[in-house]
């Protein structure tokens, strides 16, 4: 058990590897309630959203999720968020935004001027109020749906909807964070170790945050903190798609709009490294000695059996089949650019 931003987080329950691949054969199960949980209702909160995120809330239908950014005024990456637009029994919308457990109060405080001349928006941090689950795997659906009122199979990827789970109020979406198919199931605190216990009863193998970061990585999904911070926009980051630049207004929108193809920023890349030794975050990138970049995030990959990493290199060393070096405590290893991601389920 480790401290992870304020919370006791599980790094294993019995090994990295075993966990990591259960998730990928099978059904692996994480608990994901550090990450912050913020809900905007009232008629206003979509308008709301779309001023403050990098993509398009507005057209967002109900049921419907979006991966987003929320950037400060210089068109750095404050956090990589989810954005939820739901709609309750009762046809009464409201908005989830899922962030990092790292930034949670740092967002909340960054929310807070902006919300004191939203009118009809009413803003609550829900993150203690509820448990949130990751069911994620290929036999993930069928291992989550004897608890889920309702049928999870019928979602699409980036759905939502409000449900019940395990007997209590609770959202199902179909989301994750490991490159397999799978669920988030947010549910009442209450409920939360009766969730977990049905489904480890269903053959879910319990995972932590080692195996959560092995298959991220594998998958390419950036890490706030790592790939991802303030000082990186997205187009470094090569999160384009999660930007949407016509015909709004949010903060650093006029600076992303000119750093847009700009090909003197460093770029992330993802690294297939010779041997087994793994980079390691930090690591100096390098061309005939020179040092061009860093590492990010690095590891032994256990689906692919070989070292992998994610960094950032200089654009002119960002092609694919680039030759180059990673120096992990003094010895030069050979690595190679290659096309991300790394791993993709068939």
């Amino acid at each position: 058990m480790v401290d992870f931003a304020g919370w006791s987080m599980p790094v294993q329950y019995a090994s990295i590897v075993a966990e990591h691949q259960a998730t990928r054969t099978a059904i692996g199960l994480f608990d994901v309630s550090h990450m912050g949980r913020l809900r905007f209702d009232g008629p206003a909160a979509a308008d709301f959203l779309d001023r403050v995120t990098t993509r398009r809330v507005r057209d967002l239908k109900p049921g419907r999720i979006r991966y987003s950014l929320i950037t400060n005024d210089s068109g750095g990456i404050l956090d990589d968020v989810l954005v939820y637009r739901l709609e309750d029994s009762a046809g009464q919308p409201s908005c989830l935004m899922v962030v990092n457990a790292s930034n949670r109060t740092k967002i909340v405080e960054w929310l807070k001027p902006r919300l004191a001349g939203a009118e009809g928006v009413r803003f609550g941090d829900v993150t203690f109020d509820c448990a949130m689950i990751a069911v994620q795997g290929p036999q993930a659906l069928a291992a989550a749906q004897p608890i889920v009122e309702a049928e999870v199979h019928r979602l699409k990827y980036y759905q939502a909807c409000e449900t019940r789970v395990a007997g209590h109020r609770g959202i199902v979406s179909r989301t994750g964070y490991t490159g397999e198919d799978g669920c988030e199931l947010i549910v009442e605190a209450a409920g939360a170790r009766g969730v977990w216990e049905a489904l480890i009863a269903g053959g879910a193998t319990a995972a932590g945050l080692g195996a959560r970061d092995t298959l991220r990585l594998e998958a390419a999904m950036p890490l706030y903190g790592h790939e991802l911070n303030e000082e990186i926009n997205p187009y470094q980051a090569g999160l384009a798609f999660a930007v949407d630049l016509e015909g709004r207004t949010f903060p650093g929108r006029d600076v992303l709009a000119r750093a847009k193809g700009d090909p003197h920023l460093p770029q992330r890349v993802g690294l297939e490294i010779d041997g087994k030794r793994p980079a390691r975050e930090g690591n100096p990138i390098l061309d005939q000695g020179r040092r061009v970049g860093h590492v990010t995030s690095g590891t032994l990959s256990p689906t692919l059996g070989r070292p992998l990493a994610m960094g950032y290199v200089e654009s002119q060393y960002a092609s694919s089949g680039q030759r180059l070096e990673v120096d992990v405590r003094g010895q030069s290893l050979t690595a190679h650019v290659v096309e991300l991601p790394f791993y993709r389920r068939t």
